[in-house]
């Protein structure tokens, strides 16, 4: 945006030829009353602002990491806020209308809040605020609704600053609308959500200070750490804010937003489980055959981490099941339809979280924990069994879509037993008798289809119908409508070709040729002359034979 705004000034200043000299020398020009003829000059001055603001909010973001840049950063509101005055003080002129007048002093209201704001001045940041505020209000009442949405989404914007500042001053209600607005949108996305989420970290933190230990399962762990006292206390508004949330979108965030602070704090604790402190911890307390005070800290973080992701996993498979019953309407939609293997997916990585939550140190020895999680896990495979067989029953596989249900009243009818003293802690599980009156209604109805579908005529083979498996190019001669050939997989030919028997090339024996009687041939074949010593004796004088 800082990039646009130079370039907008750019361009504004050669239509208007408003240069500020050449490449060799700078004339300053200064935008007058006098030459207020054409509207363009006022968006000179805004530009201004609006380059210097943008890049405050720039170095802002910077400045998380070098905080050296936070002294330029305020350099440049202040230059914004010096623009935005001598735009309001342009804009009284007669020349220009009641509402652009108006915009612009709520224009220079929030600037100077913005730099009241970050100077933490908050008593004169809100009062330059609520001024902006009124402004807009009022403005948003005087046009058409077309308007007024701009208006009052810009109201929407300045209201947290607001309670912030309300805060800070003292007002401890303004907290409470503060995390009633980050409920509400699930989670701040607006210009205040880095101090917003600062705030309730620092309310936390103040709070923090007096949490010393937590108790978990007959426990009490010291807690040194501060980040994991921070997380501890946010813990139940995170939880009441996700049970409040609005819509699945909502709640989705805030289960991110809680599982990322989770492993944050699990982090932190991982952090101090150095090899030496853990062997000497391990070492005081060997001989009462219990993990250390911090190793337990890790296991409730992970267990806390565990059950937050089984919760957000069963609230997207409710979800899912919803809209599962309601894709025979939806059918005509281009969207996807969900499937009953979604949510097997689901429950797979709900059962795989419950493993890991047995496999906690520390926990191996608690024999209820034990016994609740074995309930839990009965409880989801059932779930699992369930949608497995509505997946067989798609594909008319009724057999092993009935040995499925079987299989579900048997893990629900071991729950109901086995659960005891342990129904407290099945509250907030599915209720299992909902699952058994649906399995029994289910496999009524899977009968009646497997004797349906056993009788019915339109099964019978017809030659339109017919599909022996064979290539197009086998069964030229016979009609059969065969939707694979306008698919991606269409079978055309055999490929590769199988293999074909072919003649052997003939073998030749020449058997006569051990029977036949050569004629002598010595008479024809010249004989070797002699050789060695003799020879050359008679040839040196000229003996020859």
């Amino acid at each position: 945006f800082r990039g646009y705004c130079s370039r907008r000034l750019r361009r504004l200043r050669k239509t208007l030829n408003f240069k500020m000299g050449n490449r060799h020398k700078f004339t300053g020009k200064k935008v007058t009353e006098e030459i207020l003829s054409d509207n363009r000059y006022l968006l000179l001055i805004l530009m201004d602002a609006e380059r210097a603001w943008s890049y405050a909010m720039q170095l802002k973001q910077e400045a998380n990491t070098e905080p050296r840049k936070r002294f330029h950063l305020l350099s440049r509101l202040r230059k914004a806020v010096k623009h935005a005055e001598e735009l309001e003080r342009l804009c009284e002129s007669n020349r220009v209308d009641a509402k652009t007048k108006l915009e612009a002093q709520a224009y220079m209201a929030y600037l100077t809040g913005m730099l009241r704001f970050e100077h933490q001045e908050w008593k004169a940041a809100m009062e330059a605020f609520n001024k902006c505020k009124t402004i807009y209000e009022k403005l948003a009442n005087a046009f058409t609704e077309e308007q007024a949405v701009l208006y009052n989404q810009r109201v929407e914007e300045i209201s947290p600053n607001i309670r912030y500042c309300a805060y800070n001053i003292g007002d401890q209600s303004a907290m409470n609308e503060l995390m009633q607005m980050r409920l509400r949108s699930g989670g701040t996305e607006g210009l205040l959500a880095e101090k917003l989420e600062a705030l309730i970290t620092q309310t936390r933190a103040k709070q923090a200070a007096t949490m010393s230990e937590v108790e978990w399962r007959g426990r009490t762990v010291p807690v040194k750490i501060d980040k994991v006292r921070i997380f501890l206390l946010g813990l139940a508004d995170n939880e009441a804010a996700i049970a409040q949330a609005e819509n699945e979108e909502t709640k989705e965030r805030l289960f991110e937003s809680l599982l990322s602070e989770c492993r944050d704090a699990i982090q932190a604790v991982r952090e101090e489980l150095k090899p030496d402190q853990k062997q000497r911890e391990h070492s005081l307390e060997n001989d009462s055959g219990k993990v250390s005070n911090i190793q337990y800290l890790h296991s409730y973080l992970t267990y806390i981490k565990l059950s937050t992701a089984i919760k957000r996993n069963e609230s997207m498979a409710k979800s899912l099941q919803k809209a599962l019953l309601q894709q025979q309407r939806s059918d005509e939609d281009g969207k996807r339809s969900p499937r009953p293997q979604d949510l097997i997916r689901l429950y797979d990585i709900i059962l795989q979280n419950l493993v890991e939550l047995t496999q906690l140190p520390g926990l191996e020895e608690d024999k209820n924990f034990q016994k609740e999680i074995g309930l839990k896990t009965l409880v989801y495979k059932a779930y699992r069994c369930f949608f497995i067989a509505q997946s067989y029953v798609l594909v008319k596989k009724w057999s092993e879509a009935l040995v499925l249900y079987e299989r579900v009243l048997k893990y629900a009818r071991e729950v109901q037993s086995g659960a005891g003293a342990h129904r407290s802690s099945l509250k907030e599980l599915p209720d299992v008798q909902d699952l058994i009156t649906q399995v029994n209604a289910e496999k009524y109805s899977l009968q009646a289809a497997a004797i349906l579908d056993a009788n019915d005529p339109h099964e019978t083979e017809s030659p339109s119908q017919v599909k022996d498996g064979k290539p197009l190019s086998e069964r030229f001669e016979t009609f059969c409508l065969d939707p694979s050939l306008v698919s991606k997989q269409v079978s055309l030919v055999h490929f590769p070709p199988g293999f074909q028997p072919i003649p052997c090339k003939p073998l030749f024996f020449d058997l006569a040729l051990n029977h036949v009687a050569f004629p002598p041939l010595e008479d024809k074949v010249e004989q070797k002359a002699k050789s060695g010593l003799t020879g050359y004796i008679k040839g040196i004088f000229g003996f020859k034979s």
